[in-house]
């Protein structure tokens, strides 16, 4: 049986647009109350809004996930906020549109590391004391297919990052699981998010329709999280039905 979560706390990273946007909001929906990170304030002010239209609490607390000290700082407030951490969902990520081998720079290289990898290393690490003297909680990583299958289409350093974010929830599995604490790796195929529009290749909107869309994914979380304490989803593997990956070559 799914557990009522209502007055527990989350902290959302990425809150800022796309499926954390829509996690926050659907776990405000069932009566959680937010912690909302990302680089762009007025972006999460905004989700901070959403989540207040649907009667919920949010706290903002802007970083760049890929710095240390600023995830540190963010925490800092949201754990002065609320005083426990119930459920962090790291979604924060990013790509560039030169991102093969022939093209992706050293700058392009650190910034899809230091958000998609670094900064879900920084977010986990700083919520797990918490989460161990409370008696457990669950961290959710929304890693991506190609943090399953290595694809030309997301290029190396998206991929790597991604696989690398993989084997960060499974670590923690095998390290935290006596305290309670329970990590999913969530690996979505295309999801039509903002972060497609750093394409090389333009995502038509026939095609973004036909995709997971982000609510999609706030609704695989918000199912995980009202899972009891007892069950540890350790990866979620989801794609659209609709797969171009799958038919790639086929003319449709």
């Amino acid at each position: 049986m799914l557990r009522d979560i209502e007055g527990q706390v989350a902290w959302v990273t990425g809150a800022g647009s796309g499926i954390g946007q829509a996690a926050a909001v659907a776990l405000a929906r069932a009566g959680v109350r937010l912690a909302l990170t990302g680089r762009r304030a007025e972006a999460l002010e905004q989700t901070a809004e959403q989540v207040r239209a649907v009667g919920g609490e949010a706290l903002v607390a802007a970083a760049d996930m890929g710095c240390a000290d600023a995830v540190e700082r963010a925490w800092d407030a949201v754990h002065a906020a609320y005083r426990r951490c119930d459920i962090l969902v790291n979604s924060a990520g990013l790509n560039v549109p030169k991102r093969s081998w022939s093209e992706i720079s050293p700058v392009d290289i650190d910034a899809v590391i230091g958000i998609d990898l670094n900064g879900p290393f920084y977010a986990s690490r700083a919520v797990l004391p918490t989460m161990r003297a409370q008696g457990g909680g669950l961290i959710v990583q929304v890693s991506s297919w190609a943090g399953r299958y290595v694809s030309k289409l997301t290029g190396p350093a998206y991929s790597a990052a991604k696989h690398g974010l993989v084997a960060l929830s499974e670590s923690l599995n095998q390290e935290e699981c006596g305290h309670g604490i329970r990590s999913c790796c969530i690996c979505p195929g295309e999801v039509a998010t903002p972060i497609l529009d750093k394409r090389p290749v333009p995502v038509t909107a026939d095609d973004k329709a036909r995709m997971l869309q982000s609510e999609d994914l706030a609704e695989t979380i918000l199912f995980v999280a009202r899972l009891p304490s007892t069950v540890c989803v350790n990866e979620i593997l989801i794609s659209p039905t609709w797969n171009r990956g799958y038919l790639e070559g086929v003319k449709l």
